[in-house]
């Protein structure tokens, strides 16, 4: 594949360094101290971590020699602002900021403007997002979310949509011995007459489902919680949640 050639934006990928961890920590603490020759020793040192981040935004439409030097601007700007005295590596602190640099490109090169208050909101419900896993050390709720922020649930889900990446239709979702199902097959024609009618089915064994039976499946399949989540919301076992959910499944298949 392209980025597989041995050039990209002049730069013989060959013949690129490769530098050990305590060789960048030693080059960091010099580059602190004012040695400017350290910094591109660590840039050129670090730019086959550029050539692997970039792998995953290929295919995009973009030109692979822009997304490289797009990369290296993370990359600098990762050298210049990593702390030397966090137990932390340098790799690990790098990636998110090559990473966030690139996708900031593609945004702001996609051809569906997103309006800069919608993406300004965007940025502070992830800023939220980032505060709550540091605070519960788990993945937090949109609804926790909004919460933080103290904005209605349904504009933050709208501000993290509009900066989320388009997914191809054939992007494969699952896959079991060879046969895969891709986002495509999961797309139903809503326009005939089969799919309104099983539309009023679903809606109408729904509504004879029991309270707890109701909460459980909107839990589940509507706000995207684990059994294990729902079951500390609604005080019973995961395994009952489990055998819970299986009876309500087997209910609205039967109506």
């Amino acid at each position: 594949m392209y980025y597989n050639k041995v050039a990209i934006s002049g730069v013989d990928t060959s013949k690129l360094p490769v530098l050990k961890e305590d060789e960048k920590m030693e080059l960091l603490r010099k580059y602190r101290q004012g040695d400017r020759s350290a910094r591109d020793r660590l840039i050129n040192g670090n730019l086959r971590l550029v050539l692997s981040v970039i792998q995953k935004f290929i295919g995009r439409g973009e030109n692979p020699d822009d997304l490289f030097q797009v990369g290296c601007i993370g990359l600098m700007k990762a050298i210049d602002n990593f702390n030397t005295e966090l137990d932390v590596r340098f790799s690990t602190y790098a990636v998110p900021m090559i990473s966030g640099e690139l996708r900031r490109y593609l945004r702001d090169n996609n051809p569906i403007r997103v309006s800069r208050s919608m993406r300004d909101l965007a940025y502070r419900a992830m800023q939220a997002k980032e505060q709550l896993i540091n605070e519960n050390k788990k993945e937090p709720t949109v609804d926790e979310i909004a919460k933080l922020l103290d904005l209605p649930v349904s504009d933050v889900v709208v501000a993290l949509e509009s900066i989320s990446e388009p997914v191809s239709l054939y992007e494969p979702v699952y896959s079991d011995a060879g046969d895969t199902l891709y986002v495509l097959d999961q797309l139903g024609d809503s326009s005939s007459d089969e799919a309104w009618l099983n539309e009023i089915s679903l809606k109408e064994a729904i509504k004879s489902l029991k309270g707890r039976e109701r909460d459980i499946l909107h839990k589940r399949f509507y706000c995207g919680k684990t059994q294990i989540e729902v079951a500390e919301e609604i005080g019973i076992s995961q395994a009952q949640v489990s055998r819970l959910e299986k009876n309500i499944i087997e209910k609205i298949k039967g109506n």
